[in-house]
């Protein structure tokens, strides 16, 4: 915006033009880099999710973790790269970085750890996704949250559509992470009908790969741990039970092109 200049001499206001931007700025072959923030990047999905963004030379890649259930293992290939910072830290506390994209996967989904400690779960649904929020609303980023195939509950019909609204224990043991994510829905919908954030929202299934848990309590792994083991496959109630499976490679493509 031009600037109004009083002159000393005769008391008349002049008109003084806004800076010359760099540049760079009518170059054809030139694109700003996207910092990108990855809360709970150091898990299973989220540490793929990071390998695919920093396969992008032009990205910046920002890490929130608490290690509840992530590995700084799972990321040993960046750290120390330039384009690359690992921060230790819980998204129930807010977080003040200058962002462009975040991609919010903070939340254990495993239900050997999710009922391990509750209340935790819940509060980085809910608590962990209004700090998201806020960061977005005030540096004007776009936000994912990974939501999940849990918030159907104990779906009545198969398979679910999105218009199916679910069928959902409230203060079941797996509340926790099926209400928490069905909260965190609300808070985004929410946030962009009041604020305007643009956002975004993936209802992950069953996802299977490299650097999951074998002892995760999920369908894939107890089926290659009792192989291991040497045990007879165990299934309940064989062959009137359906899953969505998703090889971890093609989960992180998705929300590149959302």
């Amino acid at each position: 915006m031009a600037q109004k200049e009083t002159n000393g001499s005769n008391g008349e206001h002049t008109t003084r033009p806004p800076p010359t931007p760099s540049p760079l700025r009518f170059s054809k072959f030139f694109q700003a880099n996207l910092r990108i923030l990855v809360t709970g990047g150091a898990g299973f999905i989220g540490s793929h999710l990071v390998d695919k963004l920093m396969e992008n030379e032009k990205h910046e890649v920002i890490v929130a973790d608490n290690f509840f259930t992530g590995s700084k293992d799972n990321l040993k290939k960046w750290i120390g790269h330039p384009r690359f910072e690992l921060i230790r830290h819980d998204v129930t506390q807010p977080l003040l970085v200058e962002v462009d994209q975040i991609y919010h996967l903070a939340c254990p989904a495993s239900p050997i750890f999710y009922k391990h400690n509750p209340v935790k779960t819940i509060k980085t649904n809910v608590i962990g996704t209004l700090n998201m929020l806020g960061l977005a609303k005030r540096v004007g980023a776009r936000i994912l949250l990974t939501s999940t195939s849990e918030v159907y509950g104990d779906p009545l019909e198969h398979p679910q559509t999105e218009a199916y609204w679910g069928n959902v224990n409230p203060i079941g043991v797996r509340s926790c992470y099926d209400e928490g994510k069905r909260v965190a829905e609300t808070l985004m919908f929410d946030y962009h009908r009041q604020h305007g954030i643009e956002i975004r929202i993936a209802r992950i299934f069953n996802t299977y790969g490299p650097r999951m848990n074998i002892d995760d309590g999920r369908v894939v792994s107890n089926f290659i741990a009792q192989a291991v083991r040497g045990e007879p496959l165990t299934v309940q109630k064989p062959g009137t039970q359906t899953r969505s499976f998703c090889y971890v490679a093609d989960m992180v493509c998705l929300p590149l092109h959302l």
